[in-house]
C-alpha cells in the first residue's frame, strides 16, 4: 500500500535516493514483515521439536508469545511505522528509531525463545511504547493532516498489548490471568484489524482508501471507532467475569457490524488475494463465535481466529503493502494458482489445529501437522516476496 510522500521540505530527499538505512527506516515494514514471518516459523516449529523429544520444555507459553508478540507485533509495528507518519503527513521514522525498534523486537523474540518470559514481555512493552511515542510526537509536532479516525482502534491495540503483557507478571487469580491473556493475545490484534482494515480493505477490493469526505463523516467514523474499541475491551471483561458466551458473541458481533458499516464489500477488482481476504475474515469470525459455544476447548477453537484470521490477514494485508511499495500494485489482483495454494495452506493449518477441540485423539498429530503447514506457508510467502522486499516504487 502506498501513501502520500512526506511534504515537509526539510525532509524531502535531495539528489538520487539510494538503498540504505534511511530508505529502510522510512518503510520499516521491509524489516518487520520479514522478521515477523521468520519468528512465526520458529514459533510453530517448537511443537514438532517437542513431540520429537528435541525440546526440554513444554512450549505452550513460549509458542504463544512468539506468535503474538514476535510475529503479530512485528506486522503491527511494520504497518504503523510505515503508514502512521504518511497518514499524518509527518516525517518518516529515522534510522536511529528503526535500529532501536528492531533491537527491542529481536530482544523480545530471543528472550521468549530462551524462556525468559518476563524479559520478553518487557522488551515487547518497550517496543510498543517506543512506537507509540514516535507516532504521538509526529502527530502533535509535525502533522499537516489528521490521521484517519479509524486509527484510534490501532492505538487501542497497542494499549491492550501493553496492558496485557504487563498484567501477566502481576500476582493474580485465574480469572484475571485469563483477562490478561485476552488483552494480549486478542486485544493486540483485533482492534488494529478493524481500524486498519476499514481503511485498507476498500483499497484491497479495488476502490480507494476509506477516507471520510466531510467533517460530519469524520466525526461519525470517530464515534464508531470509539464505540467499537470500548465494546471490544468490555467483551473481554464480560467473557471472564460475567458469561463466556456473551463476551465472545459481543466481540464477534461488534467486529462484524463495524466492518459491514465501514467497508463497501463490492469488489471492483478481484484476484486470488482478494478471495483470500474473504476466507480469512470468514475463518476468523467463525473462530470468534464458536469459542463461546465450546469454551472448555477454547484454546483449540481460538486457533481459527489466530491462524485463519489474524495470521492470514497479516500475510494478505502485508502482501498489499509490499506490492504497493514495490511499484507492482497490479500484482495484488492477479489470479494465481500459487496464491490459491498459499491460501489453502492457511485454511488447512487453522482447521487442523482447531480439530482437537472435537477430536481429542488428534491433539499431538494435528499440533505437528498444523505447525508444519503454517511453517511452510510462511516460508513460501517469504520466498514469494523476496525480491519485492528490496524493490522500491520508483514513482514515489
Amino acid at each position: 500500500m502506498s501513501f502520500p510522500a512526506c511534504k515537509h521540505k526539510k525532509h524531502k530527499a535531495k539528489g538520487p535516493r539510494r538503498l540504505g538505512l534511511r530508505w529502510i527506516a522510512s518503510e520499516p515494514y521491509r524489516v518487520f514483515f520479514a522478521l515477523g514471518a521468520l519468528w512465526s516459523i520458529i514459533g510453530v516449529s517448537l511443537w514438532p521439536l517437542f513431540y520429537a523429544q528435541k525440546l526440554s520444555f513444554y512450549p505452550n507459553l513460549v509458542h504463544a508469545r512468539l506468535m503474538i508478540e514476535a510475529f503479530g507485533g512485528a506486522f503491527v509495528v511494520g504497518f504503523l511505522g510505515t503508514a502512521g507518519p504518511r497518514m499524518a503527513t509527518a516525517p518518516k521514522l529515522t534510522p536511529l528509531e528503526l535500529v532501536w525498534l528492531v533491537t527491542l523486537h529481536l530482544g523480545c523474540g530471543t528472550s521468549h525463545l530462551l524462556q525468559q518470559l518476563a524479559w520478553g514481555d518487557a522488551f515487547f512493552i518497550a517496543l510498543l511504547g517506543s512506537l507509540l511515542l514516535c507516532l504521538v510526537i509526529r502527530v502533535v509536532r509535525f502533522r499537516k493532516e489528521a490521521p484517519p479516525p479509524q486509527m484510534l482502534l490501532a492505538l487501542t491495540g497497542l494499549a491492550c498489548g501493553i496492558t496485557g503483557a504487563a498484567m501477566m507478571h502481576v500476582e493474580m487469580d485465574a480469572a484475571r490471568f485469563r483477562l490478561a491473556g485476552l488483552l494480549l493475545y486478542q486485544g493486540l490484534l483485533l482492534p488494529p484489524v478493524l481500524g486498519i482494515g476499514s481503511f485498507v480493505f476498500p483499497r484491497m477490493l479495488g476502490g480507494d482508501f476509506g477516507d471520510p469526505k466531510t467533517a460530519a463523516q469524520s466525526r461519525m467514523k470517530l464515534l464508531r471507532s470509539i464505540a467499537a474499541a470500548l465494546a471490544i475491551v468490555l467483551s473481554f471483561w464480560i467473557e471472564v467475569h460475567v458469561h463466556a458466551l456473551a463476551g465472545c458473541l459481543l466481540r464477534a458481533l461488534v467486529s462484524l457490524a463495524y466492518l459491514l458499516i465501514e467497508v463497501r464489500w463490492r469488489p471492483s477488482q478481484a484476484g486470488s488475494l482478494t478471495t483470500g481476504l474473504f476466507w480469512a475474515l470468514g475463518t476468523g469470525f467463525t473462530g470468534l463465535a464458536l469459542t463461546g459455544f465450546f469454551y472448555p476447548q477454547h484454546t483449540s477453537v481460538e486457533h481459527l481466529l489466530y491462524i485463519g484470521g489474524f495470521g492470514m490477514l497479516m500475510l494478505i494485508v502485508g502482501s498489499r503493502v509490499i506490492f504497493g511499495h514495490s511499484g507492482d500494485l497490479d500484482g495484488f489482483f492477479v489470479r494465481s494458482k500459487w496464491v490459491r495454494f498459499l491460501i489453502l495452506l492457511g485454511i488447512l493449518a487453522a482447521t487442523t489445529r482447531a480439530t482437537p477441540a472435537w477430536v481429542p485423539s488428534t491433539t499431538i498429530s494435528h499440533h505437528i501437522y498444523a505447525a508444519w503447514t503454517w511453517g511452510l506457508l510462511s516460508l513460501l510467502w517469504l520466498l514469494w516476496h523476496r525480491r519485492r522486499f528490496v524493490k522500491r516504487d520508483e514513482e514515489e
